[in-house]
């Protein structure tokens, strides 16, 4: 598992206006920690684009390469920290430019 994969994870219920469920997320944990850390720090991503209106959020569009298949949004303000056994497929990885944006993205809504 590396920053910037996609992975098919599995997200537990909490309530409210939490993601949850089966559905794709990207590392953004630095890969130092994620080799010592049983969790991993992710960003789930949606299909429902209106979301973009919210703060913290990038549209990504499939490429191929990230394993998405359908326009999806990262949804920054709800970065989740899973338990890497909850990372059930790796689908592919975002492009280095999508990944930045992501990050970029989290970095806003914590400074």
């Amino acid at each position: 598992m590396h920053r910037g994969e996609v992975w098919r994870v599995r997200l537990p219920f909490t309530g409210g206006h939490a993601q949850a469920g089966l559905r794709p997320a990207v590392v953004i944990q630095h890969d130092r920690h994620t080799a010592v850390l049983p969790t991993v720090l992710v960003v789930p991503f949606t299909s429902s684009l209106k979301t973009q209106a919210f703060p913290g959020t990038v549209l990504v569009q499939p490429d191929g390469q990230n394993g998405l298949t359908v326009p999806s949004v990262a949804l920054g303000f709800q970065l989740r920290v899973i338990d890497q056994r909850d990372a059930v497929q790796c689908l592919g990885a975002l492009a280095p430019a999508a990944l930045a944006q992501v990050l970029t993205a989290v970095d806003a809504l914590i400074r």
